[in-house]
């Protein structure tokens, strides 16, 4: 009997380890990034694709896979990527900006590994460096829920995805030109839907099908350089179920308005008369309208789309109402097994309280944007990788900038900007928009609670006017004219995280800083060391490889 409690005993081990020791599952890809030419506008230019396509492939992965790109850049010129709105936890090395990676060489290649850990939802990835983003190059990875964790409506009949985007017709380099010679690159010439416009001639072929009774997803993402945009499909209304990650409650909207490199999933009825249907994408907040049109077809349909197209809302009071009837859904599991709404951020005690002021300004006659009073400048060696190396000091200087912007700015000054955040504490972060144009501002390797946008200024008695239960857990967030947003998220990420504009020309030109996340234990416990096939550029090059962490 004692021998047959013992042949059990390691049976029981052995499935043990076999079942921690088990990986989630591997997603596999190879990307041939080159240089390509089309005419979404009529005008033939270059643009950047992805294994020949433009937009770039959609990623389809599920909650814990791990993703494998490996990218060949056979452009003349670096290449990076990010995949934004995929937290990396301990894993800024995979982020793609240039201050975590040395770019990718022309004729050389690098493989990202990341996992989607603990996520479901809907995200883009496009790339980094210049003005590449204006000439494609991005596309959309979703998150899907796994099996045994619910999501709060029924299976669609199938799941789209549509990338809408500013477009200008001129090349990514003319772009880069016009903004290193000290000029705005001005408004775009118009404006696309999954990398098209319908002529509405008749002839257009549809870019998506709906069988008549049967309900769809479509995860509509801006991936733009510039121009808030503001989304509608002919004659159906949208059911919003997530936004960024996070399961909303499920309101019913007519329109949009998505902001640059924000995401939203709605549930689409095919419960009209069987035809052909608009979808319709328009810029916001200008003073000419510009707008871009699709096809979804019923499968029996029997009609044209109708010419009359439903108008876009006026004005940014209204989108910042819609942002108002935003909520988390509570209810609804996440991508773990438990309530999103189990996280009481309302009562944890702020511990600091950061104010990013955006100015744009001239410096030697050129045009510059900055964060209270001082405008980025990238490093010739990775910030992340400086600091892992121990000469930091070597590259830049930490919080130049102060948690509050001063009441006067005399003059703007060119720095690299890093400010040290203390792991795991709890962060306020405001926004301030003094200028008459919609910011939108994103954060690298978190969501945090979109508690708070209104107009005018800031001030501690404004607390009260917060979302303090069930704001939107996410990680974009839109910023009107004259106006500010607040934002709450506990600093729990290791690494080094990008918090930029992604209007990408104010970018481009320093309205970005990078957030420095250490943890003290220096453990594998809150942070992977350097991935040994990691690209070294800069003054690392030829230093020796420090001590890795160990649990």
């Amino acid at each position: 009997m004692g021998a047959m409690w013992i042949v059990l005993l390691c049976l029981s081990v052995v499935t043990t380890l076999t079942v921690v020791q088990g990986e989630d599952p591997y997603l596999f890809f190879e990307w041939n990034v080159t240089y390509g030419t089309i005419a979404p506008l009529g005008v033939p230019q270059q643009v950047i694709l992805i294994n020949g396509q433009f937009p770039g492939p959609n990623i389809n992965s599920t909650t814990n896979n791990n993703i494998v790109i490996n990218i060949f850049n056979n452009l003349d010129e670096p290449f990076l990527v990010t995949w934004s709105g995929i937290q990396q936890r301990k894993n800024s090395w995979q982020d793609g900006l240039p201050g975590t990676n040395c770019p990718i060489a022309p004729g050389a290649n690098f493989t990202y590994h990341f996992q989607v850990k603990d996520q479901i939802g809907s995200y883009i990835y496009y790339p980094t460096l210049g003005m590449q983003r204006g000439a494609g190059a991005f596309g959309g990875l979703r998150v899907n829920s796994r099996l045994l964790i619910p999501v709060p409506y029924a299976d669609p009949a199938d799941d789209y995805t549509v990338i809408i985007h500013d477009w200008w017709t001129k090349s990514h380099t003319t772009l880069k030109n016009i903004l290193e010679s000290g000029r705005s690159i001005g408004r775009p010439a118009g404006v696309l839907i999954n990398g098209k416009v319908a002529k509405g001639d008749g002839k257009d072929e549809p870019l998506f099908t709906m069988e008549p009774g049967k309900t769809y997803k479509y995860r509509i993402c801006n991936t733009g350089l510039k121009t808030s945009l503001n989304f509608r499909i002919q004659g159906h209304s949208m059911l919003l179920v997530e936004m960024e990650g996070s399961h909303t409650v499920q309101n019913s909207y007519e329109s949009l308005d998505v902001h640059v490199s924000q995401c939203y999933a709605v549930l689409v009825t095919a419960n009209k008369e069987p035809k052909d249907y608009y979808m319709v994408a328009s810029t916001r907040f200008q003073r000419k309208e510009i707008t871009a049109t699709g096809i979804i077809r019923y499968t029996n349909g029997k009609g044209p789309a109708s010419p009359e197209l439903p108008p876009a809302p006026v004005g940014w009071a209204w989108s910042l109402n819609q942002f108002r009837s935003y909520r988390w859904n509570l209810t609804a599991s996440a991508a773990r097994p438990n309530p999103q709404g189990s996280y009481h951020y309302g009562a944890i005690n702020i511990t600091r309280t950061i104010k990013l002021a955006n100015t744009a300004a001239k410096v030697k006659g050129k045009l510059r944007y900055a964060i209270n009073g001082v405008s980025h400048v990238d490093a010739t060696t990775p910030l992340k990788l400086a600091e892992y190396y121990g000469v930091a000091d070597e590259v830049f200087k930490y919080n130049v900038i102060e948690d509050e912007p001063p009441t006067s700015i005399k003059e703007v000054t060119l720095q690299t900007i890093v400010l040290n955040m203390t792991f795991r504490t709890f962060i306020e972060i405001i926004f301030e928009n003094h200028e008459t144009a919609v910011q939108s501002w994103h954060l690298d390797g978190y969501s945090f609670f979109a508690v708070a946008i209104e107009a005018g200024t800031w001030s501690p008695e404004k607390r009260k006017n917060y979302n303090l239960l069930d704001a939107v857990s996410r990680h974009t967030i839109q910023v009107f004219p004259k106006s500010w947003a607040a934002i709450l998220l506990t600093f729990d990420n290791a690494g080094m995280w990008n918090i930029r504009s992604e209007i990408w020309e104010r970018r481009y030109l320093g309205q970005q800083l990078y957030a420095s996340v250490i943890s003290p234990a220096r453990s594998l416990r809150d942070e992977y060391n350097i991935p040994d096939y990691a690209q070294l550029c800069g003054i690392v090059v030829n230093l020796p490889k420090p001590s890795p962490y160990t649990i």
